[in-house]
């Protein structure tokens, strides 16, 4: 291994759950307010995962006031508290952007039950 991929692998986080495209996901955000820090929570549905190892990010899409916002966050960030599926979705492919154009009940994502 070279130098580079030493201090990648320290920098990992060992506590993130198993993450699919489709899941409904609660990301605990650690937001900074002056000299106070606080976890702010932002849930909503993974629609893209990237990357790999210390470069890997999600994509996360809510509807907030009828409009829809994404958010990408880095998973092995430090500004990341922690990760928590709500929910499994079964889908059948890696990327949801067709979720964009949807709205009402056609955006909705099927629950996977089968775990």
């Amino acid at each position: 291994m070279n130098l580079i991929q030493e201090i990648e692998n320290n920098q990992l986080k060992s506590d993130l759950p198993d993450i699919k495209a489709g899941d409904t996901v609660k990301v605990n955000v650690k937001v900074s307010e002056g000299n106070r820090e606080r976890i702010q929570t932002y849930e909503g549905v993974v629609i893209s995962l990237k990357g790999v190892s210390v470069n890997k990010t999600i994509t996360v899409r809510k509807l907030s006031f009828g409009v829809g916002v994404e958010r990408i966050f880095p998973i092995h960030a430090p500004i990341i508290d922690s990760i928590e599926v709500t929910r499994k979705g079964k889908v059948r492919r890696s990327k949801l952007y067709y979720l964009r154009d949807r709205i009402g009940k056609s955006a909705k994502i099927k629950e996977d039950r089968t775990t």
